[in-house]
């Protein structure tokens, strides 16, 4: 099965064929064409679900190349297949064997190579193209991720600058062990520049068998989750949004919540001792919204807009001074 949430793809299983080789020509000592080979490569605004839409079967086989012949006797190779993928893909062999990663548009990962033309080591028999089915991954790469439903989109500003953000399925208890949607939303953190925590002010209770947890102790799970997964990733740059703000008593409450964030060690006896993490994330924002009636949601595009060019600024800071170093020891 396709994991799948919504019109959402991020795992694909793909059959790939190189082409088989052309045949020899004995006689006159003519070799057959190499067959075509497989190829994927990384495009922008391509999905996996619409290879599997376009491709139902999802087969891929080059093309076999030319036999040797009295007017040709060296075959023409035979023409590769293009499989085009999204960027942010991770290719693994059906036994689990890392292929490549194409990050990158025009990015190239050969997965099938064809087989031999027909010759003299081959006894002039051609040879048949590399068949393996190979595992596509997807973790995605944006700017921003947060904790809600699967979704990819962009965030416009009046300049012309776009942000991708990639929200996804909410994280539960036991994500970092797979439970839920486990290591299925957990791999796409990965590749985020930063991460937008979005926690509800009333508290969230995921059904009638687990327990109910408040806004402060939703923010303790969610960041536990994330250190129990790769303990780098509470390292990220976060924001954090407290949605619901149109609730009644919904400023007493984010009032208490912002004396629990800002002294959360004097808050943490109040907590179950397994919802602790080993640290806590300092966040850079924290903006109360509404998702209902739009208050704040300016607010906080504006947030994630300088946070990530505060980081900008900070990587290319970061990268000058390392091309000042490498300059100043190739002189000495």
């Amino acid at each position: 099965p396709v994991p799948c949430y919504g019109n959402f793809i991020d795992d694909l299983r793909i059959y790939v064929k190189g082409g088989t080789g052309g045949m020899g020509h004995p006689r006159l000592g003519g070799e057959g064409g190499r067959g075509g080979d497989v190829w994927l490569v990384a495009k922008e605004k391509t999905t996996l679900k619409r290879i599997k839409n376009r491709f139902p079967q999802k087969r891929f086989v080059a093309e076999a190349g030319t036999n040797s012949s009295v007017s040709a006797l060296k075959g023409e190779k035979g023409t590769d297949c293009e499989v085009d993928v999204p960027l942010g893909i991770s290719v693994t062999s059906c036994d689990g064997k890392q292929i490549g990663e194409l990050n990158k548009a025009g990015e190239r990962i050969l997965v099938a190579r064809g087989g031999i033309g027909g010759c003299l080591v081959t006894n002039f028999l051609p040879l048949k193209g590399q068949i393996q089915i190979v595992h596509l991954d997807l973790k995605l790469i944006a700017d921003i991720v947060t904790t809600l439903k699967p979704e990819l989109g962009k965030i416009m500003y009046p300049d012309y600058k776009q942000v991708s953000v990639a929200d996804l399925p909410g994280l539960i208890e036991g994500a970092h062990a797979n439970k839920g949607m486990g290591h299925k939303f957990l791999k796409h953190v990965e590749r985020t520049k930063q991460l937008l925590f979005v926690v509800d002010i009333s508290g969230f209770r995921l059904s009638s068998k687990t327990r109910f947890r408040t806004a402060f102790e939703t923010v303790l799970l969610l960041t536990q989750e994330l250190e129990l997964y790769k303990e780098d990733l509470r390292t990220k740059p976060a924001l954090l949004a407290i949605n619901k703000m149109d609730l009644p008593n919904a400023q007493d409450s984010l009032n208490e919540l912002m004396k629990q964030l800002q002294n959360p060690q004097d808050s943490l006896h109040l907590v179950e001792k397994e919802l602790i993490p080993q640290s806590t994330i300092d966040f850079k924002d924290i903006i109360p919204v509404s998702a209902h009636t739009g208050e704040g949601i300016e607010e906080l595009k504006t947030c994630i807009r300088k946070s990530l060019d505060e980081e900008a600024e900070k990587e290319n800071e970061e990268y000058q001074k390392e091309k000042l170093h490498i300059l100043q020891t190739s002189e000495v």
